[in-house]
């Protein structure tokens, strides 16, 4: 495995207002956007190439990564025009990336895991697979059943009919022989699950392997955000405050609170389990609970819950 295709087309619209100025896999999270996290997993599996679709705020990519490299490997941004197309067309769309004798990696843009790839690998070769999802046993959708004396995947969601019961969360990671290329339509919007249940009704091999090492979220919503955040920290993931940031002695912190580079919080402020994006700042009568100010924005008075 050499090849990644990240999925960054994403509109974020459950974590609006936060994408109005960022797509998803690029919100900051610990001062960094989230998507590197997803490209330090896949380049520490393997990849030497990374594909990434986009199509909300393209342009925010090429600020973010202005040379098309990220750790020395080289990343390939493929704008999707005139619409969005789901996963199986974006999967399409970069066939020509894709394409070549080792299978490749497919990653959600807006999960954040740490959780071992190489047993995802071992067992695709073992078994031969055209696709190999990574499975979890918990999870907050359990939506697959797998069949595990066969290692195959039998129905998602019942969507089959098959009755069977929905025993583990898919997240977003799965392993490609580059002949699931073929399964796909060029130009047509499509999720990946169908193709995925077309391979379930023809027998040609649709994976699972159960990987429950490791942290997994799903941060496409702002609870989700915001607690990944809160949880991440009480593992000892950090800096929480960034070197760059600045925040006054007189100011209150309760809980935990990630403040990023060029973010002010003023003398008299209180912030409990927030969240502060570069640039953003606090003023002095701020007194705030799990909120998130975005960048460039301020936020003052008393606020819950409140993305500014």
């Amino acid at each position: 495995m050499n090849k990644a295709f990240v999925l960054g087309a994403g509109l974020g619209t459950r974590l609006r207002p936060l994408t109005e100025q960022l797509p998803k896999p690029l919100v900051p999270f610990f001062h960094q956007p989230l998507i590197c996290r997803a490209f330090d997993h896949v380049i520490a599996a393997g990849a030497e190439q990374i594909a990434v679709n986009t199509f909300h705020l393209p342009e925010t990519y090429e600020l973010a990564f202005p040379s098309s490299t990220y750790s020395g490997v080289l990343l390939h941004f493929r704008q999707e025009v005139p619409t969005r197309l789901e996963t199986a067309g974006g999967i399409a769309n970069v066939r020509d990336l894709l394409e070549g004798p080792e299978p490749f990696l497919v990653y959600n843009g807006d999960i954040l895991t740490d959780l071992p790839l190489q047993p995802l690998i071992d067992a695709h070769r073992a078994a031969g697979n055209l696709v190999t999802l990574v499975l979890r046993s918990h999870g907050p959708h359990l939506r697959v059943h797998l069949d595990r004396s066969t290692g195959r995947v039998r129905d998602i969601h019942n969507l089959l009919g098959t009755g069977l019961v929905d025993e583990f969360q898919f997240t977003g990671i799965y392993l490609c022989d580059p002949s699931f290329l073929d399964w796909l339509t060029p130009g047509k919007v499509e999720s990946v699950i169908q193709p995925f249940l077309e391979i379930i009704r023809r027998g040609a091999g649709l994976g699972g392997v159960v990987i429950d090492e490791g942290h997994w979220w799903d941060l496409g919503d702002r609870d989700s955000y915001l607690d990944a955040h809160l949880a991440a920290a009480r593992e000892g993931f950090g800096p929480c405050l960034h070197a760059a940031a600045e925040v006054a002695p007189e100011a209150v912190l309760r809980g935990i609170n990630v403040i990023g580079p060029g973010a002010l919080v003023e003398a008299g402020a209180e912030l409990e389990d927030c969240i502060l994006w570069p640039g953003a700042r606090a003023t002095a009568t701020a007194r705030l609970r799990r909120c998130i100010i975005r960048s460039a924005c301020v936020a003052d008075g008393a606020a819950e819950e409140t993305d500014f």
